[in-house]
């Protein structure tokens, strides 16, 4: 069973940089597409980034792109979220998901086993 846990989230001020990881244990990470999602209050959850399990392709959503970068170090069964230029509009709850097939995907519900999230807050 595959266990994904977030960390490095916090408060920052508007302008500046944070970098998320989800660490993961359990079974073989290597093979898992993954991806980070956000939840803010009282809105949708939605996707922000996602990778292919050789992290050879990625995808962003278009309102964090160019700011926003992911990426995974299979050696350490860690994928990350570097975070720039951060906006008030990035508060939310960030959530790293692992998806049990090999093809990489940007809708929520095709992932199977999400991590408990970690509070991302940027203060104008």
């Amino acid at each position: 069973q595959v266990q994904l846990v977030e960390s490095g989230g916090g408060l920052v001020q508007a302008g500046g940089s944070l970098r998320l990881s989800c660490a993961t244990s359990g079974r073989t990470f290597s093979g898992y597409p993954m991806g980070w999602f956000r939840q803010a209050p009282e809105k949708e959850r939605e996707f922000v980034a996602a990778i292919s399990w050789s992290g050879g392709s990625t995808a962003h959503a278009d309102s964090v792109k160019g700011r926003f970068t992911i990426s995974r170090d299979i050696a350490k069964n860690t994928i990350y979220l570097q975070m720039n230029s951060l906006k008030p509009e990035d508060t939310a709850v960030y959530y790293c998901a692992a998806r049990f097939t090999r093809t990489m995907s940007t809708i929520q519900r095709e992932y199977d086993r999400w991590g408990q999230g970690t509070q991302v807050t940027v203060s104008s």
